[in-house]
């Protein structure tokens, strides 16, 4: 007589009532390519304390932000971080998630740099931040340093992003950046700034301001020390601008040359504008310059890198090109 085998066992099912149920399969250690892009969403959502605050840094809507990273909590089978009313922040697995992203992105990267060595080829991806506006100046160094890259390492993924010049800093100093192009940045550890060239900034003023129509021979310091001025950097300076700062009163502030043109064009500031951007609103009877003897400031643009093991080769190159078209 042939003997049956026995049955399996059968799983207990929870009991009713008890809240318990039974969890998803979750993630079991496989990286797809879209968990990588959900992490990236993750990190920068994390980066930029908020859904909202990363939406530019993205180029994705909020409720796109919020789609990716409810698939990604699903998929680790984890709850990442708690928005709502009371604000955005990590949970404590999110913390963990977050530290194990930053760990395998800089494998990704340091395996990318490897690659890149043994082969003697560039790949991989070159984010570069610019400042916003940076195109007025025409063909600078680093538009034929682009050209010249991008022409020599066609298998290179160029991401190039426009920002505020402090955006630009944060992103190199937090490793969003490759690299990237500001206006005289701060002095900070392991950072290299490259000079490239310089900016002139003249001072304007809208159509709608009193001092538009008023001649140039009436127009003295101390009618400007009676007007509204914009802040200007402390990087920008010339002599006479020196002497004359302390008596100016600073009544608005704006971190990008659009929105500085704004204020200006409302005819209520008086503002400094690069004579490239400004020369087109002159044209067009919407701003004056303010000669004044000659008043204007200078300022400079720099390269500014974070040398690190992951982008080191890539950066090296792109450093010399660029220093070589200067």
């Amino acid at each position: 007589m042939t003997r049956q085998p026995a049955p399996l066992p059968r799983r207990a099912a929870a009991p009713r009532g008890t809240g318990m149920r039974r969890k998803a399969d979750g993630f079991n250690g496989q990286v797809a390519e879209v968990d990588l892009r959900q992490l990236r969403v993750f990190r920068t959502v994390a980066e930029h304390g908020g859904f909202a605050a990363a939406e530019v840094a993205l180029g994705k809507s909020k409720s796109s932000i919020s789609i990716d990273i409810a698939a990604l909590e699903n998929r680790l089978g984890l709850r990442l971080c708690t928005r709502g009313r009371s604000g955005f922040a990590l949970t404590a697995q999110g913390r963990l998630v977050l530290e194990a992203t930053e760990a395998l992105f800089s494998d990704i990267a340091q395996f990318q740099q490897r690659i890149n060595e043994a082969s003697g080829t560039l790949t991989g991806r070159f984010c570069l931040y610019v400042p916003d506006n940076i195109q007025i100046h025409g063909e600078t160094a680093l538009v034929r340093a682009i050209e010249t890259f991008t022409t020599r390492y066609p298998a290179v993924f160029m991401d190039i992003r426009s920002t505020s010049a402090r955006e630009v800093e944060f992103a190199v100093l937090n490793g969003q950046a490759c690299a990237g192009i500001t206006l005289n940045p701060r002095h900070a550890p392991d950072v290299q700034a490259t000079a490239l060239f310089h900016e002139e900034l003249h001072l304007f003023c809208g159509r709608r301001h009193p001092l538009f129509s008023m001649p140039e021979s009436e127009i003295t310091p101390a009618i400007l020390a009676e007007q509204r001025m914009i802040t200007v950097s402390g990087a920008a300076t010339s002599p006479m601008w020196d002497r004359l700062r302390p008596h100016l009163t600073f009544a608005a502030a704006a971190e990008n040359v659009d929105s500085r043109a704004l204020l200006i064009l409302s005819g209520n500031y008086l503002g400094f504008l690069p004579e490239p951007f400004a020369r087109p609103l002159v044209h067009g009877g919407l701003l004056r310059r303010i000669v004044l003897d000659g008043l204007q400031l200078e300022t400079g643009f720099y390269f500014l890198a974070r040398p690190n093991p992951e982008t080191g080769l890539m950066h090296d190159t792109f450093r010399a090109i660029l220093e070589a078209a200067c």
